[in-house]
């Protein structure tokens, strides 16, 4: 496979050579470890091009992230937009591709843009979202939602004021891999069965045959105990301050989770 561009990867490399770095001059650090793994602070540019993940090139299974967003208002963070932000993001999935297995997968958090001074959305995130694909060969194997309820009513201008939209509660979650059948298992991911469920599978008893839609329904289709039902792909999710209080309460924060976050 040919590699991208070098258009598209320009943005990944050091800005100054290796050797003549010193630990104090090199543009990341090591925050903290643990038997896990590593926490590192720094640029992602600087760190996937470093001397750091080497040895994890090829052996990475899953790449998770969320990249500022193409917001209008720049944050203290920094946020590309445009064109710029479309080149920048594109230029990691190269990098991205060489660091995954076979059989790896990338998950992207890209959340919806919006056109400067007019009530219109942009279709900035979807256009990066191919420029990531195409530059990089990899296969869309599905689309989740991130849903937030409590998510505060933005853009506030057409939303607050003007009172011409609606509030934009949700973000885009793409999964994406090298191969149309990357590593996966859904049962690893089952959520509880209903009451109504758990009824049908003491009774034996439902409504089976054909559909409105189409689909016939056997009559011993739904009579296997699978150990919980499959997830959809919307994700509810609360980013509050108190919803973060109730996951260190219930143990959730204890759960280690990688993710590479994109600066």
């Amino acid at each position: 496979m040919d590699p991208p561009p070098s258009s598209l990867v320009s943005d990944v490399k050091p800005a100054m050579p290796r050797a003549r770095q010193t630990r104090a001059e090199l543009p990341y650090r090591v925050a903290y470890s643990t038997k896990f793994g590593k926490m590192v602070q720094g640029s992602a540019d600087d760190v996937l091009s470093s001397p750091l993940v080497e040895k994890y090139r090829g052996k990475v299974q899953l790449i998770f992230t969320s990249p500022p967003f193409p917001l209008n208002r720049k944050k203290r963070y920094g946020n590309l937009q445009g064109a710029e932000f479309r080149h920048w993001l594109a230029g990691f999935s190269g990098v991205f591709r060489k660091m995954l297995q076979a059989d790896g997968s990338i998950v992207i958090e890209m959340g919806n843009a919006w056109e400067a001074g007019r009530p219109v959305m942009s279709t900035l995130a979807l256009r990066t979202l191919l420029d990531f694909l195409e530059s990089g060969d990899f296969y869309l194997c599905q689309q989740f939602v991130s849903f937030n309820k409590a998510r505060l009513p933005t853009p506030a201008q057409w939303v607050n004021v003007k009172r011409i939209r609606v509030k934009d509660a949700f973000t885009h979650i793409w999964w994406m891999s090298p191969t149309p059948q990357p590593k996966a298992d859904n049962r690893r991911v089952l959520g509880a069965y209903s009451a109504s469920m758990e009824k049908l599978l003491a009774s034996k008893i439902y409504n089976s045959g054909a559909r409105p839609s189409e689909h016939h329904i056997g009559a011993s289709s739904f009579l296997r105990n699978n150990r919980g039902s499959i997830p959809s792909n919307v994700l509810p999710v609360t980013n509050t301050s108190a919803s973060a209080s109730k996951s260190a309460r219930t143990g959730d924060a204890k759960r280690p989770a990688a993710n590479h976050q994109l600066k």
